[in-house]
C-alpha cells in the first residue's frame, strides 16, 4: 500500500483530529476515536493516516485503470478547495448542488450536460450573433444556469467508479445514490456520521477547513498520479 507524504504531524498542525461534541457522535465511529477531551471527541489520528493512505491507493489504481471518480463537497468550507484541486486533478466534480439523479437518474442528467457544452460551442463558433440582444442575454443566463448546476461534470462520460465525498451527512444523497447503484464511496467520515454507507473512511474533521484541505489534496495527487500513469501506459501501447 502506497503511503501519502503526510504524516502525524501534518494532521494534527491541520486539525484532523477534532470531531463533533462527544454527545453527537455516531457510536459506529467508535474503533476511529482515540479520547474525549472537554466534551469533544478526538480522533486517532493513526487511523485517519490509514485511511488516506488506503484512500489513496485505492483512487490511483482506479484511474491506473482509465476509471473515473467524482469529487463531491458543497459545503461553503469545502466547495472552493473540491473546485480547485478536481481541477487540478483533471476530474469531474461537484461543488455548488448535488442534484438528485445524478447517479440514479444518468441517462437524463447527460441531456443536460451534452445541452450545456452545445450551447458552449455555438457560443464560441459566434452562432447566436444573429439573434436579438435580449435573445443573447438570456442565452447567456441559461449556458450560466446550466454551468452552475453541471460544469464540473461536462468532462463525464459515463458514470463514474466512484465518488469522493467531503461530508457524507451534507452529502447524503449523493451516497444513497452511489451505494444504489455500487459505486464505491470514499468519504472523509465525521465523528457524527454513518461509517457503514462509506467503502473507503477516511475518519477525520470534515468541518475546518484545514483539515478538508490537507485531505483533498492528498487524494486529488493520487488522482493525479494515477491518470499520469495511465497516459504512460497508453503511449506505450502506442509505440
Amino acid at each position: 500500500m502506497s503511503d501519502s507524504k503526510i504524516s502525524l504531524k501534518d494532521l494534527l498542525e491541520a486539525g484532523c483530529h477534532f470531531g463533533h461534541q462527544a454527545r453527537r457522535w455516531h457510536p459506529k465511529m467508535k474503533p476511529y476515536l482515540y479520547a474525549v477531551r472537554d466534551g469533544i471527541h478526538i480522533f486517532d489520528l493513526a487511523k485517519t493516516k490509514e485511511g488516506l493512505d488506503e484512500a489513496c491507493e485505492y483512487l490511483r489504481k482506479l484511474t491506473v485503470a482509465g476509471k473515473t471518480v467524482v469529487f463531491v463537497g458543497t459545503k461553503r468550507q469545502a466547495k472552493a478547495i473540491i473546485k480547485e484541486e478536481a481541477k487540478k486533478a483533471g476530474t469531474p466534480f461537484v461543488a455548488e448542488r448535488w442534484l438528485g439523479g445524478v447517479i440514479t437518474n444518468w441517462d437524463q442528467l447527460k441531456k443536460s450536460i451534452r445541452k450545456l457544452t452545445e450551447m458552449k460551442e455555438k457560443k464560441e463558433k459566434g452562432e447566436y450573433k444573429k439573434y436579438t440582444k435580449k435573445e443573447q442575454i438570456l442565452i447567456d443566463r441559461e449556458i450560466a444556469r446550466l454551468e452552475k448546476l453541471f460544469g464540473g461534470l461536462e468532462s463525464l462520460e459515463e458514470l463514474p467508479e466512484a465518488i469522493f465525498v467531503v461530508d457524507t451527512k451534507k452529502e447524503e444523497a449523493a451516497v444513497r445514490e452511489a451505494n444504489q447503484k455500487g459505486i464505491a464511496v470514499v468519504a472523509i467520515v465525521d465523528s457524527n456520521s454513518n461509517p457503514d454507507l462509506i467503502d473507503y473512511i477516511i475518519p477525520a474533521n470534515d468541518d475546518a477547513v484545514g483539515s478538508i484541505k490537507i485531505i483533498v489534496e492528498a487524494v486529488a495527487a493520487a488522482v493525479q498520479k494515477g491518470k499520469g500513469a495511465a497516459k504512460k501506459k497508453g503511449k506505450k501501447k502506442d509505440d
